[in-house]
C-alpha cells in the first residue's frame, strides 16, 4: 500500500468537506409549504415586487383551499386536522415571506409599489376571515394555535405594508421637454 501524502490528504479532506450537508445548505432551499411549481415561479420572478405579488397570491390560494375544506367538512375524515394545519401554516409562511420581501425591497430601495399594493389589498381580505374563523370556526381547538400564529403574521405584515407605503418614495415625475 502506498502512503497518502500531505497534499493528497488535504485534497481528499477538501473533497469530503465539499460534499457535507453544511456546505450544501448554502444553496437556496425550497420552502416546505410551496409546491415545486410555486417555487419555480418565485425563482423565475427575479425581482422583489413580483415575488411579493406571488406570495400574496399563494396565500390567497391557501385561504381558498381552507374555505373549501370547511365547506366540505367530513367528520369521518381523519386527516382533515392535518390539512387544516398545513394550509394555515402554508398561509402564514407565504405572508411572512411576503413581509420579509417588503422589508428587503425598502432596504434595497427597489420599486415594490405593485407588490405592496396587492399585498395590502389581500391582507384586508384575509384578516377578517381569519379572525372570524378564530371566533366561529368549526373544530377550532384542532388548529387554534396555528390560526393564532397566522393572525399574528397577518397583523405584522399589515404593519410592515403600512410602513412601506409611507417610506417608499413616490415614482419620479416625467416632464415633457418643451
Amino acid at each position: 500500500m502506498r502512503a497518502i501524502t500531505t497534499t493528497g490528504a488535504l485534497f481528499l479532506l477538501a473533497a469530503m468537506l465539499g460534499a457535507t450537508p453544511a456546505a450544501m445548505s448554502a444553496a437556496p432551499q425550497k420552502k416546505d409549504y410551496l409546491s415545486e411549481a410555486e417555487a419555480d415561479k418565485i425563482r423565475d420572478a427575479g425581482f422583489t415586487g413580483p415575488r411579493i405579488v406571488l406570495f400574496a397570491n399563494f396565500a390567497a390560494d391557501r385561504i381558498k383551499k381552507l374555505q373549501y375544506e370547511f365547506a366540505h367538512l367530513d367528520p369521518s375524515d381523519e386527516k382533515r386536522t392535518d390539512r387544516f394545519n398545513a394550509l394555515i401554516n402554508g398561509y402564514a409562511g407565504c405572508i411572512d415571506d411576503a413581509a420579509d420581501l417588503v422589508d428587503l425591497g425598502i432596504e434595497r430601495q427597489q420599486d415594490i409599489r405593485e407588490g405592496v399594493k396587492v399585498l395590502q389589498a389581500r391582507l384586508k381580505e384575509f384578516l377578517p376571515y381569519l379572525q372570524d374563523l378564530s371566533a366561529n370556526g368549526p373544530e377550532r381547538d384542532t388548529y387554534k394555535d396555528n390560526l393564532d400564529d397566522a393572525i399574528e403574521a397577518t397583523q405584522d405584515a399589515a404593519k410592515e405594508v403600512e410602513k412601506a407605503a409611507k417610506e417608499m418614495a413616490p415614482p419620479p415625475v416625467r416632464r415633457r421637454p418643451q
